[in-house]
C-alpha cells in the first residue's frame, strides 16, 4: 500500500535570532492542560520573531538527544510511551507457556522471544545465510541472477528493482502489479550522484562499510575491497538511471501501464514470465512500470556487467538486510554505518529493537492487544467529532473560494464528500494464520515474516481493492492520507497527549490534533492530491484557468521555503516539500476555523496558563513540533524527506496567517509577518 502523504515528523536545526519586546504573560488560576507544557516556553523570545523558539525554547535548552537516537522530540516521546506499553504486552506474551503456538499471542511471544535471544544469534553467526550464499555462489548466467533477485525480493529485499502490488492509479478499484526503481544500499540516488566533498566522503565510508561486512563473511581484505567497488559501480549506475525525489512527486510521471510483453521489449535481459513465477506472483498480463528508463538501463547492466560483480552485489544485499539481526560483529558494523548516516551515538537496547521489529512484522496482532489496553471509545468519539468539524469547515471554504470556478468547485466538493475517515484501528484484523513463527535463530523468523508479507502483497494482483486495509499499525505515532483510497487515517498511537486528549481544552486539541487532521484532510487537495478525483483515480478534473491559479499560489510556498536554511548552508528543497508545506498551512487554517466554530455560543474562557484561547491554539501547534536533531540526519532529510524541518513547519505557516498575527499582536515589521502579496491563498 502506498501511503501517499504522512504527517511524519522531520528535522529541525536552524534558528532565528530572538530579541525585542515580549508580551507580558498574565498569571491565571485556571488549570493547565497536560497536553501543554508552560515550562517549555522561552519567554525571552518574542513570539512574532521566532514562534518555534518561543513555544519550545525552554525544552530545547534543557533537553539532550538520547545517545541511541538521531533526533528527539514530541513524536519520539509519545513513541517511547507506546513502546513501554508494547514491551509489557510482549514480555507477558513471551512468558505465556500455555498460549497455543498458532495463536496470535503465541506468535507474538515466540517472535519477540527469539529476537531477545542474543545468545542464539551469537552462536549462529552468519550460518542462517549460508544456504542463500551457496545459491549466490552458483550464479553462472544472467538467468541465475534473475532467479536470485526474485528469491531475495520474496524475502523483502529490494535487490535490483522493486516489485509489488498497488492500486491502479487510473482504475482505483483494481490491484495491479507494479515495478519500480530500487536496488540501492544508500538512502537515495543523490548520495551516488552528488560530487561535493561531504558526499564523496560518505561514498568512501559506504564502500569501506561494504568491504568490512564482506570480510565478516570470510572474504579476504583485498578481495572484499575490490568487491565493494564492484557493488558501488552497479549501484551508481542504477542511481543515475533513477528519478529524483522531486520527479517522483509527479504521479503522471510514474504511471506507465504496459503488458508483460511490452516490458520484455523494454528490458529484454529479464525473462519476465519466469521472473513472475520465481517471485511468487499470480499471472501478470499487465503492470505499471513506474520508471521505464530505469528498467532499460537495468537490462543493459545485466548484459554488460560481469557475473562475478553480480554475485558480490547479491551477497551484499543479502547480508546488508540481515546484519542487524546476526551476531554482534555484523550488528556492530551495521550500526557503525548508521552512525555515519544519522549521527546516532549508541545502539538502542535490544528490547527496543525487538519491540519495533515485532510491531513491524506482526503489527496488527500486536495492535489488537495495544488497542484493548490503551484506546478508549471516548477518544475515538472525540477524534471523529474533530474530523467531522474540520471537514465541515473545508466544505464551507470550498463554497466560498473566489478564485475557483464553479465547475472545479463541484468536483472538489464531490471529492470531499467521499472522504473515508479511519480512526484508531481497523474494523477487521489481519489474518496471520499462514505465518509460521518457530523457535530458533531470529533471522529465520524475520525471513518467514518478510516472505509472508511479500506473498500477501503479491496475492492482491488482479483482485479488487480491499477498502478496509490499513497501511499503519494502531500503535503508530503518525497519520496519513491515501490518494487512491481517498481516505484519511489516524492510528490510536497518535491520539494521545501531547497531540490530543479528551480531557484537554479545545484550543490545545485543535492546535495539536486538529492541525494533524487538517494536514491530512488538505493533502487531498495539495499539488499531488488534487490530481486524483473523488473515486481515487488519477484524472485531471480542474479547468485550465483554475489549475494555473493554484500553481501560481503554490509557487509562493515553494519560494518561501526554499529560502529557509535546514542545516549548515543547505536550504530546504521547496519543490520536494511543497505538498507537505501546503498541507501544513491549509490544514492549520482549517483547524483554526474549526476551533473558532467550536466556541460558538459558549462563554469566553478565562486566561489559562496566562494565554488566551487563540494563543493556546497556536502554542498547541508549536509544541507539537518541538524537536532536536543531529546534523548528520538533518543533511539526510534535506535529500529524502518531503517534510520541512519542524522549525519551519511552525514558523513558515504562521507567517502566512492573519489569525496568528492578531492573536499575538504582531506588527508589520516582525519577522513572522509576511507581506500580503507573498502570502499564498489557496484553501
Amino acid at each position: 500500500m502506498n501511503l501517499c502523504s504522512t504527517v511524519a515528523v522531520a528535522i529541525t536545526v536552524s534558528s532565528l535570532g530572538c530579541g525585542g519586546a515580549t508580551p507580558t504573560l498574565a498569571q491565571s488560576p485556571a488549570p493547565a492542560s497536560r497536553t501543554f507544557d508552560r515550562s517549555s516556553l522561552d519567554t525571552t523570545c518574542a513570539p512574532c520573531r521566532d514562534f518555534f523558539q518561543f513555544a519550545n525554547g525552554g525544552w530545547l535548552a534543557r533537553t539532550a538527544i538520547p545517545g541511541e537516537f538521531p533526533s528527539w522530540g514530541s513524536f519520539n516521546e509519545l513513541y517511547e510511551h507506546n513502546l513501554d506499553v508494547l514491551h509489557d504486552l510482549l514480555e507477558a506474551a513471551a512468558r505465556d507457556s500455555v498460549a497455543p503456538p498458532a495463536s496470535n499471542r503465541g506468535k507474538l511471544g515466540r517472535f519477540y522471544g527469539t529476537c531477545m535471544d542474543s545468545a542464539a544469534a551469537e552462536a549462529a553467526a552468519s550460518r542462517p545465510l549460508q544456504p542463500e550464499l551457496d545459491r549466490i555462489g552458483a550464479v553462472n548466467a544472467v538467468a541465475d541472477v534473475q532467479g536470485e533477485v526474485a528469491r531475495l525480493q520474496r524475502a523483502g529485499i529490494t535487490a535490483l528493482f522493486n516489485f509489488t502490488s498497488d492500486q491502479d492509479a487510473k482504475h482505483s478499484t483494481e490491484m495491479i502489479a507494479e515495478a519500480g526503481q530500487g536496488g540501492l544500499g544508500l538512502p537515495d540516488r543523490d548520495y551516488y550522484t552528488k560530487t561535493d566533498s561531504a558526499s564523496e566522503q560518505l561514498k568512501r565510508e559506504y564502500v569501506a562499510h561494504m568491504a568490512r561486512t564482506l570480510e565478516l563473511l570470510g572474504t579476504g581484505v583485498d578481495e572484499a575491497r575490490s568487491a565493494a567497488q564492484k557493488v558501488m559501480a552497479i549501484e551508481t549506475a542504477l542511481a543515475q538511471a533513477s528519478m529524483t525525489q522531486v520527479q517522483l512527486r509527479d504521479p503522471n510521471a510514474t504511471y506507465h501501464k504496459m503488458t508483460a510483453a511490452e516490458l520484455g521489449g523494454l528490458a529484454p535481459r529479464v525473462a519476465w514470465k519466469d521472473y513472475f513465477d520465481q517471485v511468487g506472483a499470480p499471472p501478470v498480463p499487465e503492470l505499471n512500470v513506474q520508471q521505464p528508463d530505469f528498467f532499460r538501463t537495468m537490462s543493459q547492466l545485466l548484459g554488460e556487467t560481469p557475473l562475478a560483480a553480480w554475485r558480490w552485489y547479491l551477497r551484499w544485499h543479502l547480508v546488508r538486510a540481515a546484519a542487524r539481526w546476526l551476531s554482534s560483529p555484523f550488528a556492530n558494523e551495521d550500526f557503525h554505518f548508521r552512525q555515519v548516516l544519522t549521527g546516532v551515538k549508541q545502539q538502542q537496547p535490544r528490547w527496543r529493537r525487538c519491540v519495533a521489529a515485532t510491531n513491524q512484522f506482526l503489527g496488527e496482532a500486536l495492535g489488537e492487544a495495544y488497542v484493548e489496553r490503551r484506546f478508549s471509545p471516548e477518544a475515538k468519539r472525540r477524534a471523529l467529532e474533530m474530523v467531522n468539524n474540520l471537514e465541515a469547515v473545508m466544505r464551507d471554504r470550498l463554497h466560498g473560494l473566489g478564485w475557483m470556478s464553479d465547475a472545479t468547485r463541484q468536483q472538489a466538493l464531490a471529492k470531499l464528500a467521499t472522504y473515508v475517515n479511519k480512526i484508531g484501528y481497523p474494523d477487521q484484523w489481519r489474518d496471520y494464520s499462514a505465518l509460521a513463527v518457530e523457535l530458533g535463530p531470529f533471522i529465520t523468523n524475520v525471513r518467514r515474516a518478510q516472505e509472508f508479507e511479500t506473498q500477501r502483497q503479491l496475492a492482491k494482483i488482479g483482485k479488487p481493492v480491499d477498502r478496509g486495509e490499513w497501511g499503519m499499525t494502531p500503535p503508530t505515532v503518525n497519520a496519513y492520507y491515501n490518494q487512491a483510497m481517498n481516505e484519511i487515517v489516524f492510528p490510536a498511537g497518535i491520539l494521545q497527549p501531547p497531540f490530543f486528549s479528551p480531557d484537554a481544552d479545545d484550543a490545545i486539541n485543535y492546535g495539536g490534533m486538529g492541525a494533524v487532521i487538517g494536514h491530512e484532510l488538505t493533502h487531498g487537495f495539495d499539488d499531488e492530491g488534487r490530481q486524483y478525483d473523488a473515486d481515487g483515480n488519477l484524472r485531471d478534473w480542474w479547468t485550465k484557468a483554475d489549475a494555473e491559479r493554484f500553481q501560481a499560489q503554490a509557487q509562493l510556498v515553494v519560494h518561501q521555503f526554499a529560502g529557509f536554511v535546514a542545516v549548515d548552508t543547505l536550504h530546504v528543497n521547496g519543490e520536494l516539500t511543497l505538498g507537505e508545506n501546503l498541507a501544513d498551512l491549509s490544514g492549520l487554517r482549517i483547524a483554526y476555523a474549526a476551533f473558532e466554530q467550536s466556541r460558538t455560543g459558549k462563554p469566553r474562557p478565562p486566561l489559562t496558563d496566562g494565554f488566551t484561547p487563540e494563543q493556546r491554539f497556536f502554542l498547541g501547534f508549536g509544541q507539537m513540533w518541538r524537536t532536536k536533531v543531529r546534523d548528520e540526519l538533518a543533511r539526510l532529510y534535506v535529500i529524502v524527506d518531503p517534510h520541512a524541518p519542524p522549525r519551519w513547519r511552525v514558523n513558515g505557516p504562521l507567517s502566512n496567517m492573519t489569525e496568528f498575527r492578531k492573536a499575538f499582536r504582531c506588527t508589520a515589521s516582525d519577522p513572522l509577518v509576511r507581506p500580503d502579496s507573498l502570502q499564498p491563498r489557496i484553501w
